[in-house]
C-alpha cells in the first residue's frame, strides 16, 4: 500500500518528469479512422490509470490532472479522445460499446493487463459500459458526476426521452456529412486554458452565472464539434446503463453538490447498486474538475492509495 502522504512529497519531481515522459499515440481501430491518446509509462507495467472525457469534451480536460497527480509514480496513464472528439475524429456512428472496445484495444495494444478507470459525467457512463463489457480490465472505477438515468431531474427526464428523435436527427446529419454537407475545420478545444479562465470568473457571482451559462452552453460546444457527434453524444449520456449489479470492481463516486441535472438523493439510491461503491461529494457544480482540480485530484488519489496496493 503506497501513503497518500509520501506520494504528495514527490508530486513536484513527478510533475516534472510528466511532460518528458507523456507522449501522443494514435491506434488504428475498427471501422476505420485512428484513436488518440496520451500515454505516461510507468514501473507498474501491468496497471493504468485510464481517464476518460465528457460530451463535447477531450483528453485536454485530464491535462493538469496528469500533470500534477502523484499516480504517475505507481500507474501507468493513460487519457484518451474518445472516438468523434479531439484528435479522433470521425463523423461515422458510435455508442458506449464503440468507446468502451476501443478502450480495452489501447489496454492490448499497450500491454497492460487492467485498469482504474476514471470517467466525468458522459466519460463515467463509459467506464461503467467498460466495466460491464470487459469486466476482466477494470479493476477500479471512479465516478465524477455520472448520469444515471433514474436520477435525472424532471428538465432532463424530458430530454432523455427525446434520445430516439436525437438519435434520428444525428444519422440524418451524418448522410448530409457524406455527401458534402459538413463544417471543414473545427478549432481545437483546449480545455486547460479553459478552466484557467473559468477560474477567473469563478471569483465573483455575476461572472460566476457567465461561466455556468458558457459551460452549459450547446451554442458553444458545437463551436468545436459536429453536429452529430454532439447529438450522438447526447445519446449516449442519457443511455440507462442495465444491471450495473453486476460491477464488482471497487468504485469511488463523486458528486457535485450544486448539478441541477440529477437529484441528489436519487443519485445515491442509484449508485447503491454496485456492489463496492464509496460516495463522495463536492461543493462545486458540474464541472469539478474545472472548479476544484485540487480537491477532486486528491479526492481520487487518497481512495486509490486507500483500495490498491501498487504490484
Amino acid at each position: 500500500m503506497f501513503a497518500h502522504g509520501q506520494a504528495q512529497t514527490l508530486n513536484d519531481v513527478l510533475s516534472s518528469m510528466q511532460s518528458a515522459t507523456e507522449s501522443l499515440r494514435t491506434l488504428a481501430c475498427s471501422g476505420g479512422g485512428n484513436i488518440a491518446y496520451r500515454s505516461t509509462p510507468s514501473v507498474n507495467q501491468t496497471t493504468a490509470v485510464v481517464l476518460i472525457h465528457g460530451l463535447a469534451s477531450n483528453m485536454t480536460r485530464w491535462s493538469e490532472f496528469v500533470e500534477h497527480t502523484s499516480l504517475a509514480a505507481h500507474f501507468s496513464l493513460i487519457r484518451i479522445d474518445l472516438r468523434g472528439h479531439g484528435q479522433s475524429m470521425t463523423r461515422t456512428r458510435f455508442d458506449l460499446e464503440t468507446w468502451s472496445d476501443d478502450i480495452a484495444a489501447i489496454l492490448d495494444h499497450e500491454g497492460l493487463e487492467n485498469a482504474i478507470v476514471i470517467g466525468h459525467s458522459m466519460g463515467a457512463q463509459t467506464a461503467l459500459m467498460l466495466a460491464q463489457r470487459h469486466s476482466a480490465r477494470v479493476c477500479g472505477l471512479v465516478l465524477i458526476d455520472p448520469v444515471f438515468r433514474a436520477a435525472l431531474s424532471p428538465e432532463w427526464q424530458r430530454n432523455a426521452r427525446l434520445s430516439p428523435l436525437i438519435s434520428v436527427a444525428a444519422r440524418a446529419i451524418r448522410i448530409a456529412n457524406r455527401v458534402g454537407f459538413r463544417r471543414r475545420e473545427l478549432p481545437a478545444l483546449d480545455l486547460r486554458a479553459l478552466d484557467q479562465q473559468a477560474r477567473v470568473a469563478l471569483l465573483n457571482a455575476e461572472s460566476k452565472a457567465a461561466f455556468i451559462k458558457q459551460y452549459s452552453s450547446t451554442k458553444e460546444d458545437l463551436k468545436t464539434i459536429p453536429h452529430a457527434n454532439y447529438l450522438q453524444d447526447m445519446v449516449e449520456m442519457f443511455r440507462a446503463i442495465s444491471t450495473v449489479e453486476t460491477i464488482t470492481a471497487p468504485t469511488l463516486a463523486i458528486l457535485s453538490t450544486g448539478a441541477t441535472f440529477a437529484n441528489t438523493s436519487q443519485m445515491i439510491r442509484s449508485l447503491a447498486a454496485l456492489s463496492k461503491v464509496t460516495i463522495e461529494t463536492i461543493e462545486c457544480e458540474h464541472w469539478p474538475l474545472t472548479e476544484k482540480p485540487v480537491a477532486v485530484r486528491e479526492m481520487i488519489e487518497q481512495w486509490i492509495a486507500a483500495t490498491f496496493s501498487p504490484r
